[in-house]
């Protein structure tokens, strides 16, 4: 019966993996039911305080160069000091952060603590993702990352739609609830997760990971740069698209509620779409979910109501669906167990410099030019991604019909170079 097929498949997906993981993991759906700033941060700022869009995305970018400066020191620290130490910090940081925002009137002070927010919150993502590949076994990670990433997009789903009901409350309310279930995240990790870091190399031969380390790793570099092309067409949907709904009259609930659909549809789909994808040709997905994602925002152009909208974000929905399990399922195994803090750290780097320069980019293109001009410019940055990945994978050896885990298993061979720690 479909049923049970259904049941059986649901027990699979959560069984064998250990408890500490689900302590995690519960930590992430606390944070992501919370996160109401991120999405209506632009409405906020162009349409309650009346700035301009260029002002919105300035302050986007001022949360993603914060996200810059700590994706790094986040990594080197998760490997340094510790995950979970690493992870009490940086959410304890954001949660203080984000109540201070929700003060702030002046123009100069909403940019400055914005920059502090971004900073804050970024510095946990390392941490995170080394913890999780340090407490699952190997053959349990792609399921595990999924389940995450399924976390968080179940609180996305629920934080979207509310956040747009909220922000016709009270802006301040959001702020202040976000702060909150924020400080719940940091109580449940110094409550329940344990540190989970490796015990430092024994043998005095075996290569210690720096950033240069990191730096030199050229196949994985290539994938953060490639990372980098698709995060800068995703994040269009948080700051150009309620900009560019906003501006053709539509409502912050109506936005919220397009954007739900990501959420809701990558709760229902993300763990059966990567049973079917697991045993798929990578280099296939990784191009496919690339085209779908830049002609999923191109699409945009032509929406001209709320159930467009949600149709265009239904396109660039299945293309996250599908990029998500294969690029972590990549970069997860191209890091060496010593250096996944600094590697992980690289990795949130190109989403952190995307979220730096997406801001910047759909300000001014949609001041300058008009919304349309971004969606293709999204359409054209989809089709450079998807070639940039049918080149790095064949380079690898990919043939048709390999699993993600034999292609990364085979291009993470060669070890990193010999360096001092830094």
């Amino acid at each position: 019966m479909p049923a049970a097929r259904l049941g059986r498949a649901a027990r699979e997906a959560v069984s064998g993996l250990p408890r500490e993981f689900w302590w995690l993991w519960t930590s992430t759906l606390v944070n992501r039911l919370g996160a109401f700033v991120a999405t209506f941060m632009a409405l906020y700022l162009t349409l309650d305080r009346g700035y301009s869009a260029s002002y919105a995305g300035l302050v986007a970018a001022l949360l993603g160069l914060g996200g810059v400066v700590s994706a790094l020191l986040g990594g080197v620290m998760a490997d340094r000091i510790g995950r979970r130490p690493t992870l009490l910090v940086a959410q304890s940081a954001t949660a203080a952060s984000v109540a201070l925002l929700g003060f702030m009137t002046d123009p100069v002070a909403i940019a400055g603590v914005a920059f502090l927010v971004g900073m804050a919150s970024n510095a946990s993502r390392p941490a995170v993702q080394a913890m999780m590949a340090d407490i699952v076994r190997p053959e349990d990670r792609v399921r595990a990352f999924s389940l995450n990433y399924w976390a968080i997009n179940l609180g996305f789903a629920v934080s979207a739609a509310a956040a747009g009901f909220i922000a016709e409350f009270s802006y301040l309310a959001g702020f202040l609830i976000e702060a909150g279930m924020t400080a719940v995240c940091a109580l449940v990790v110094f409550l329940k997760v344990p540190e989970s870091r490796p015990t430092a190399p024994v043998h005095k031969d075996e290569p210690q990971v720096s950033l240069g380390t990191v730096l030199r790793d050229g196949r994985y570099m290539a994938v953060v740069g490639l990372s980098f092309l698709v995060a800068l067409i995703f994040l269009q949907g948080d700051v150009a698209l309620p900009v560019a709904m906003g501006r053709a009259g539509f409502t912050p609930a109506d936005y919220g509620l397009a954007i739900a659909v990501n959420g809701v549809l990558i709760v229902a789909l993300q763990i059966p779409v990567t049973r079917f994808i697991e045993h798929r040709d990578p280099r296939t997905l990784l191009v496919v979910s690339s085209l779908l994602a830049g002609y999923g925002f191109g699409l945009t152009a032509f929406a001209g109501s709320v159930g467009v909208f949600m149709a265009t974000v239904c396109v660039w929905t299945l293309a996250e669906i599908v990029n998500a399990p294969t690029q972590t399922g990549l970069v997860v195994r191209l890091s060496p167990v010593h250096g996944r803090g600094r590697y992980q750290g690289m990795y949130s780097l190109s989403w952190s410099v995307a979220a730096l320069v997406a801001p910047l980019m759909s300000g001014q293109v949609i001041d300058r030019f008009g919304a349309k001009w971004l969606w293709g410019g999204c359409a054209v940055l989809g089709m450079v991604a998807g070639l940039g990945y049918a080149l790095l994978m064949r380079g690898l050896g990919v043939s048709r019909g390999a699993d993600s885990s034999s292609v990364v298993a085979a291009a993470g061979d060669t070890a990193p170079e010999p360096a001092p720690a830094v």
